[in-house]
C-alpha cells in the first residue's frame, strides 16, 4: 500500500476492520471492558491505511478549507448512523452477526438476510482487498527494482502468479489465526492497537522534529519527463499555511485522472467508515448497553480530532507540490522511516484478519437462522469452544476465489458501497422502530429522534451515489432481488416483524380520517359479512365472494352455539389458526369474526353489529341457501388437488405442507345418522329479517357447494355468461325493474364481470313481458337504462303470459279477506311483502323455475335472482322460505338479492 506506483483507486478500500463482529459464538470467552472491546477495534476500523496515505492527498487536492469541511460533513453522516447504533444496541440484548443481527430483528429475515449477504460479501471482499494491498505495500518497498552500478537488485519477485502466491500465503496465515479462534486475534488487536498508536505518535513528532528537507518525488504515471523531481519539507511556516488554505484539483499522479471535490470526497470518506466495530462485539462485552454507546462515541471523537489535527500540521509544514505528488510523504518526513512501513503493514494485516473473522461471524449468522434453507447448513457447524470453522473455512475459500482476480479497483468501490448500503438500513431499522411507536422500544441511549435516522439514511445514500452511481444503483437492486427470493425461500420467525407495526400504526390512522358522515353513492362497494356453518362445505362460496366484493371489507363469520358462563375458557380463540390458515390456503383477502352465542340468529345480529372498525363496516350479509341438500367436504378435496396444481392460479405447495396445515374443522354432518342443522327455518329467515331491518343488503347463496370457478371461467364456443333476471318474480303484477333491489341486483352482477378472473364473461339480462305491453319498447328503455349506467349486457325479453296466467288463476279463488289484503297500499305491499305468500301456487311457481331453465341459451355460470323482502308475518317464514326453494330449484350456482341501499348514480 506505500507505493507511490500504485493507482489510488487501490486504496479506495473499505476500512471497515471488524465491521460485522470478531468474537465467535462461544458463551464461555471472557468478557471485555469497553475499551478493549469497542474503542480499540473501533479506533482500529476507522484508522487502518487512511490516517498514513490520504491526509496529504486530501490536503494537497482540497486545501485546508475544504478538507475541514469534508470531515465536518463525513463525520455529521457517520455520527447520524452512530446514533442509530447506539439506540438499538442499547435496547436488548445483541448476538453474533452483528449489523445483520439488528437488522434482521428490526426489520424482519427479508431486509435482515438480503443485508446480511450483501455484508457477508462486503467483509470478503474487503479481505482480499487488504490482503492485496498488504502484497503491494510489500513489493514496493522489498520488490523494487534498484541499479546500481549496473546491477539489478531484486528481494521478492514479481508478477502476477508471485503476487497471488504471497497473497495466499498471507491468507493461510489468516485462516490459521481464525482456525483457532478470535480469542486469538482478540489478544493480538491490542497489540496492533499500540504499534499503530506508536507510530501515529511518531508522526506527531516528527513534525516538530524533523527540519525543512527537499524529498524526492516518484515518478507520475504520465511517464512527463519534465514534471518536479523533487518538492520540500518546509517546517512550520505561515507561508505554508497560506498557500494550502484554499483547493487547487490538480490530475492524480498515480492514475492520470482529474481530481474534483466528488472523487476526493469519496476517497476521504472511507477512512471515516467502520464505526459497527464496537455494536459487533456485544456477545463479548461485560455491559454492551453501556460499553457501546460510549465507547463508539469516543472512537468517533478522538478520530476526528486525530484527522483534523493531522490536517493542520500538514497544511502547515509540507509543500503543495509534495501533498499533490507524494502520498508516501509521511514516511520521507519521518524520524525513522520504516516506521510508517510497520504501521501500514500492521494496520492492513489486522484489517484483513478481522474482515475474515467478520465474514465468518456474519455466515455463521445467518446459517443459523434458516434464511437460506438448506443451503447453508453446513455452515452452522462449531467446535467445541464454539468456534464455526465451516463457516471459516467457505469464507477463506472466497477471499481466495477474489484474490485471482488481482488489482480490485472495481471491487473496492462496491465494497464501500455495501458497507454504505448497511449503515443506512441500520438508520432505516431505527427510523421504523420509532415510528411504529411500539412500548417495547425504549432504549437506554436517548440521545436520537427520527430526524437524525433520516439525516443517516440521507447522507449515506447521497455518498453511495456520489462514489459512484451506477455501482450504487446495481448494489440496491442487487438488495431488492435478494428481499424478494428471500420472502419466498424463508420460513416464517419468531423474530417479529416491525412491517407489522408499522402497518397497524398507520391504518389506525387513516381509518380515525375515514369518516362515514362522507359517504357517497358514487363511491360504493360491497363490504361484505359471509356467514359460514363449516368452511369444509363452503370453500366455493368463499371464493365465489372473494371475487365479488371489488375491494372492499370482506368478513368470514362464524357462530358457535355455547355459553361462556358454563366454559372454563373461550373456545374460539384456539379457533383462529385453522380459520386463518385457511384464508392464506385459498389465497383470498380476508378477515375472520368468530363469535359465541346461544342462537345463530343472536350470534349474526352479533356480528353485523360489531364486525369492522370505523368506516370499514358490512353493509351486505351473504348466507348459504337453507335447504336438505347434503353438504359434500369440498375443502378435502381442494387440499387434495392443490398439491399437483400447475396452473399457477391457486396455492402452490407441496402436498406435504397441505398435511402440516392447521384445518382442523369439525367433519360435516351426516343427514343418514340423523345430523341435525345447527337453526331452523323460522330462525333462518329471522336472521334475514333481522338484516334487513339492519338496513343491511341481503344474498343468499345456493349451488355452490361443488362450485368451482376455473372450472366455470373457462372460456368454450358459447362463452362464459353471468344471467341477471331483475324482476321480483314472486310479484308477476309488478314487472318493474327500476327500484332499489333491481338495480343493486345490476350493481352486484357487474362487479363481478369487472374482475380479472370474470373478466370474459358477458352479463345477459332477463325482461319478463307480458304480451299486451311492447316489447320492442320494455327493451329500448332498459337499453337506455344501462347505457346511463355505463353497463354493457345482453337484453333478452320474455313473454311469461303462461306463467302469469297460473297466477291469476290462484287469485280467482282466494277468499275476500285475502282481496281484502290485497287491496291495500301498492308501497306498502311492495315492502312488506305480507301477502305474497297466499296469492303464489306452487305451479306457479314450478312454471317460473321451468322458464329459467327452459331458455334456449348457452347456460350460465351464475344466475342473479330478485329476493322479496320477507313477509311481516313471522308465522309466514316457513311458506316464504318454501317458495324460495320452489323457484331456484335446479338452477346451478344461484344468488338471491335483496338491496336495501342505493348504489348506482349517473352522475360524473
Amino acid at each position: 500500500v506505500m507505493s507511490e506506483r500504485t493507482p489510488l483507486l487501490h486504496y479506495r478500500l473499505s476500512t471497515s476492520v471488524n465491521e460485522s463482529g470478531d468474537h465467535g459464538p462461544n458463551p464461555g470467552s471472557s468478557k471485555l471492558s469497553t475499551f478493549f472491546g469497542v474503542v480499540i477495534p473501533t479506533l482500529l476500523s476507522m484508522f487502518s491505511v487512511v490516517v498514513f496515505l490520504r491526509i496529504g492527498f486530501v490536503v494537497g487536492q482540497c486545501g485546508l478549507y475544504q478538507t475541514v469541511a469534508m470531515l465536518l460533513v463525513a463525520y455529521f453522516i457517520i455520527s447520524m448512523t452512530v446514533l442509530s447504533v447506539c439506540a438499538i444496541s442499547t435496547n436488548g440484548a445483541l448476538d453474533a452477526g452483528g449489523a445483520y443481527y439488528m437488522i434482521s430483528r428490526a426489520l424482519g429475515p427479508e431486509f435482515g438476510g438480503s443485508i446480511g449477504l450483501m455484508f457477508f460479501l462486503a467483509n470478503v471482499c474487503g479481505s482480499a482487498l487488504y490482503v492485496l494491498g498488504l502484497v503491494e505495500a510489500m513489493l514496493a518497498t522489498f520488490g523494487a527494482v534498484e541499479a546500481t552500478h549496473g546491477i539489478a537488485y531484486e528481494v521478492m519477485p514479481t508478477g502476477y502468479w508471485w503476487s497471488l502466491l504471497y497473497g495466499t500465503a498471507i491468507l493461510l496465515l489468516c485462516l490459521l489465526v481464525c482456525l483457532v479462534g478470535a480469542h486469538i486475534y482478540a489478544k493480538a488487536t491490542f497489540l496492533i492497537f499500540l504499534v499503530v498508536m506508536l507510530v501515529l505518535g511518531t508522526i506527531f513528532v516528527s513534525f516538530f522534529a524533523v527540519g525543512p528537507r527537499v524529498v524526492a518525488l516518484p515518478p507520475s504515471a504520465a511517464g512527463n519527463s519534465t514534471s518536479p523531481t523533487s518538492a520540500n519539507f518546509t517546517g512550520f511556516k505561515l507561508d505554508t499555511l497560506m498557500g494550502n488554505l484554499q483547493a487547487d484539483y490538480t490530475v492524480d499522479y498515480t492514475t492520470g485522472v482529474m481530481m474534483s471535490f466528488a472523487t476526493v470526497f469519496a476517497v476521504m470518506f472511507n477512512g471515516c467508515t467502520g464505526i459497527m466495530a464496537g455494536s459487533n462485539m456485544s456477545g463479548d462485552l461485560k455491559s454492551p448497553s453501556a460499553s457501546i454507546p460510549r465507547g463508539t462515541i469516543t472512537a468517533v471523537i478522538f478520530t476526528f480530532i486525530t484527522y483534523i489535527l493531522l490536517s493542520v500540521m500538514v497544511a502547515c509544514s509540507c509543500d503543495r507540490l509534495l501533498l499533490q505528488r507524494d502520498y508516501s510523504f509521511l514516511r520521507d518526513i519521518n524520524v525513522w522511516r520504516p516506521f510508517v512501513t510497520i504501521g501500514v503493514y500492521s494496520s492492513t494485516l489486522s484489517a484483513a484478519m478481522s474482515n475474515l473473522i467478520g465474514a465468518s461471524r456474519i455466515l455463521y449468522a445467518l446459517a443459523r437462522d434458516d434464511l437460506f434453507g438448506k443451503v447453508l447448513s453446513p455452515a452452522k457447524r462449531t467446535s467445541g469452544s464454539g468456534n464455526p470453522w465451516v463457516s471459516v473455512l467457505i469464507s477463506w475459500f472466497l477471499v481466495q476465489l477474489v484474490l485471482f482476480s488481482g488489482k480490485l479497483n472495481t471491487i473496492a468501490s462496491i465494497v464501500t458501497i455495501f458497507f454504505l448500503l448497511v449503515y443506512a438500513a441500520v438508520d432505516l431499522a431505527c427510523l421504523a422502530l420509532e415510528w411504529a411507536s411500539a412500548p417495547n422500544f425504549r432504549p437506554t441511549f436517548r440521545y436520537f429522534t427520527w430526524h437524525t435516522c433520516v439525516f443517516g439514511i440521507v447522507g449515506c445514500a447521497v455518498m453511495m451515489f456520489l462514489i459512484n452511481a451506477i455501482y450504487a444503483s446495481a448494489s440496491i437492486a442487487f438488495m431488492l432481488l435478494l428481499l424478494l427470493v428471500i420472502h419466498y425461500l424463508s420460513p416464517t420467525s419468531s423474530w417479529g416483524y416491525i412491517s407489522q407495526a408499522l402497518i397497524f400504526h398507520q391504518v389506525r390512522k387513516y381509518l380515525l380520517m375515514l369518516d362515514v358522515r362522507k359517504d357517497h353513492v358514487k363511491f360504493w362497494r360491497p363490504q361484505v359479512l359471509l356467514m359460514i356453518s363449516n368452511p369444509r362445505s363452503s370453500v366455493g362460496l368463499i371464493t365465489f365472494i372473494n371475487d365479488i366484493k371489488k375491494s372492499g371489507l370482506y368478513v368470514l363469520g362464524h357462530v358457535q352455539i355455547g355459553d361462556l358462563d358454563v366454559l372454563p375458557s373461550d373456545p374460539l380463540q384456539s379457533q383462529y389458526d385453522s380459520w386463518l390458515s385457511l384464508v392464506d390456503h385459498l389465497n383470498i383477502k380476508a378477515f375472520v369474526n368468530l363469535t359465541l352465542a346461544s342462537s345463530v340468529r343472536h350470534g349474526v345480529q352479533h356480528l353485523l353489529f360489531i364486525s369492522g372498525l370505523g368506516g370499514m363496516r358490512p353493509n351486505t350479509l351473504v348466507l348459504g341457501f337453507y335447504d336438505d341438500h347434503p353438504p359434500q367436504d369440498s375443502l378435502h378435496d381442494i387440499l387434495f388437488m392443490s398439491g399437483s396444481s400447475s396452473d399457477g392460479l391457486g396455492p402452490s405447495q407441496d402436498p406435504e405442507d397441505f398435511q402440516a396445515l392447521p384445518l382442523h374443522f369439525p367433519a360435516l354432518r351426516n343427514i343418514n345418522t340423523g345430523g341435525a342443522k345447527s337453526l331452523d327455518a323460522q330462525e333462518y329467515v329471522s336472521v334475514v329479517a333481522d338484516a334487513v331491518k339492519m338496513l343491511k343488503n341481503v344474498a343468499l347463496a345456493r349451488g355452490f357447494g361443488a362450485f368451482e370457478r376455473d372450472g366455470c371461467v373457462k372460456v368454450g364456443r358459447g362463452g362464459v355468461f353471468v344471467d341477471v333476471w331483475p324482476v321480483n318474480l314472486l310479484r308477476p303484477d309488478s314487472s318493474s325493474y327500476v327500484d332499489t333491489c333491481s338495480l343493486f341486483l345490476l350493481q352486484m352482477a357487474c362487479i363481478l364481470t369487472m374482475t380479472r378472473a370474470w373478466g370474459k364473461a358477458k352479463l345477459r339480462l332477463f325482461l319478463c313481458v307480458e304480451e299486451g305491453r311492447s316489447l320492442k319498447g320494455a327493451k329500448q328503455k332498459l337499453g337506455l337504462l344501462l347505457r346511463e349506467l355505463r353497463m354493457k349486457a345482453d337484453i333478452h325479453t320474455i313473454t311469461w303470459d303462461k306463467q302469469v296466467e297460473l297466477h291469476w288463476q290462484r287469485q280467482s279463488h282466494r277468499p275476500a279477506k285475502e282481496d281484502q289484503v290485497g287491496g291495500e297500499d301498492d308501497c306498502d305491499y311492495a315492502n312488506s311483502y305480507h301477502s305474497n305468500t297466499t296469492r303464489l301456487s306452487n305451479d306457479y311457481l314450478q312454471a317460473v323455475n321451468r322458464l329459467i331453465l327452459d331458455q334456449p341459451h348457452t347456460p350460465p355460470a351464475v344466475r342473479f335472482l330478485y329476493l322479496p323482502r320477507p313477509p311481516a308475518d313471522t308465522g309466514r317464514y316457513r311458506s316464504y322460505l318454501e317458495q324460495l326453494e320452489l323457484l331456484t330449484r335446479d338452477l346451478g350456482p344461484t344468488l338471491l338479492i335483496h338491496g336495501v341501499t342505493p348504489v348506482i348514480t349517473t352522475d360524473l
